[in-house]
């Protein structure tokens, strides 16, 4: 690793660390114990490290892409209103609970499979027996991490647009007007949950470490952030092939042509635009579309609020299993 990029990773671990002690010592510890739950005492400290690591990708999000939403706008709103239930879905996704609940919860699983697969003479899966020695090379094992997760990441956002139920949920990501730097983690809790599971099993498999885990979920989720910022940001014909920028997806969320259910589909990249080059999804339309869901063009509600939103999405996918006549899915949404 450079010895540049080294310090910084150091400096900000240990900036971490240095607020995870503190928080734990003097707030956390001494609430646990006046209330009698000195059980969860390590669990408890384990937890505030990707809590932190949230909180602080929100704050740079905040301070980095505000001031060029402001100072370059894509598109300017005369009223900002609907941004504000995203700013919680981040607030929620953000401090990464999710990945870091069913990462403990799958370790235990993925052990036991371990040990059945020595059992029967079948080879570990681990990263060092694809490539031996990598990890002694903490940049290169940490970057074929990011490759790995990204391609899931690709074909988890496919199977979102293709499978129609499951489109429901990811329809409340989709139905936000205004895209901005908030809109990233408008996402329906259950398909977060899926989210959560499905990565943090992948992660587990291939050996990624519970705090690389955390780094990498945060990287990759102020990517994201800077990918649907409300802002021109000059990638360029050529960095905009090596990661996605926010003109690349936000073709994904054109009304007509990005992502309706199972009829339309393109550029579902997370971090970089090479799956979708290589499978053939990509478009570089450069012109400014109008984002959204056509079915809200033509008049259905996907809810304003955090409760709406998830309660139609349940109602849409009762519609769609026909456990709901049309009219009254219609009714409700209204």
């Amino acid at each position: 690793m450079p010895p540049l990029l080294h310090w910084l990773v150091s400096s900000l671990d240990s900036l971490v660390s240095w607020v995870q002690t503190w928080l734990y010592v003097d707030v956390i510890q001494p609430l646990l114990f006046k209330f009698g739950w000195m059980d969860y005492d390590e669990d408890t400290y384990d937890a505030l490290y990707p809590v932190i690591v949230g909180f602080l990708t929100i704050v740079s999000m905040y301070l980095l892409l505000r001031p060029l939403e402001a100072l370059r706008p894509i598109e300017r709103w005369e009223n900002r209103r609907a941004l504000r239930v995203d700013v919680l879905y981040t607030w929620i996704s953000k401090l990464g609970l999710f990945n870091l609940f069913f990462f403990v919860a799958f370790q235990p699983i993925f052990d036991n499979s371990q040990v059945w697969l020595r059992y029967h003479g079948i080879v570990n899966i681990n990263l060092d027996s694809l490539w031996p020695g990598v990890t002694s090379k903490p940049l290169a094992a940490f970057a074929f991490y990011v490759v790995v997760l990204d391609f899931a990441g690709y074909w988890y956002h496919r199977w979102q647009h293709r499978i129609g139920v499951w489109w429901e949920l990811h329809a409340v990501h989709h139905s936000q007007r205004q895209m901005s730097l908030w809109c990233d983690d408008r996402n329906h809790m259950l398909d977060d949950v899926l989210q959560a599971g499905f990565f943090a099993a992948i992660a587990i498999a291939i050996g990624i470490a519970p705090t690389q885990f955390v780094v990498l979920t945060a990287l990759t989720n102020f990517a994201q952030s800077v990918q649907h910022t409300n802002a021109r940001l000059p990638f360029g014909p050529l960095l905009e092939r090596l990661i996605v920028s926010p003109t690349f997806h936000r073709r994904h969320h054109a009304v007509g042509y990005g992502h309706e259910g199972t009829a339309y589909g393109c550029n579902f990249g997370v971090l970089f635009p090479w799956w979708d080059m290589l499978f053939r999804t990509a478009s570089w339309n450069r012109g400014l579309e109008p984002t959204g869901i056509r079915q809200q063009l033509e008049g259905e509600s996907y809810g304003e609020g955090f409760i709406a939103q998830h309660w139609l999405a349940f109602v849409r996918i009762a519609r769609r299993l026909g456990l709901r006549r049309s009219g009254d899915g219609g009714a409700a949404a209204a």
